[in-house]
């Protein structure tokens, strides 16, 4: 094994646009938001290599990556979707609320109509 076969873990984040800057993949290897082989890393200079795979825990969702290579510097996205795959779960499915909601006539608060009756009934009509 040679020096060419593994790359610093926050570079290897950075150049496949995990995140938008280096300092940012080093912050979040530091605070424990990533596994390597299932191992909580917490330091930045934790080298990867192919084959190896990472559990990235990121605000609102889990990313797991497979290294399937290593890049050589930071290129377009379309270039950076090639040196990993994406074995991530499906995001749970979320089916917002009904925007309308119905309720059994009769229940609930009264409309002007039935105000109006109400107050007739009573005789507080003026």
């Amino acid at each position: 094994m040679n020096e060419t076969d593994r790359l610093r873990i926050d570079k290897w984040l950075w150049f496949a646009r995990v995140v938008k800057t280096r300092s940012a993949a080093a912050k979040l290897c530091e605070d424990g938001s990533v596994r390597l082989n299932g191992a909580k890393i917490d330091q930045a200079h934790k080298p990867v290599r192919p084959g190896d795979v990472l559990t990235i825990a990121l605000p609102g969702r889990v990313k797991v990556l497979k290294v399937v290579s290593l890049a050589e510097r930071r290129g377009p996205y379309s270039e950076a979707q090639h040196i990993y795959e994406d074995l991530s779960p499906e995001p749970p499915r979320f089916d917002p609320p009904s925007p309308i909601v119905e309720r059994d006539p009769g229940s609930g608060r009264p409309t002007k109509a039935e105000r109006r009756e109400t107050d007739r009934l009573k005789g507080w009509d003026s």
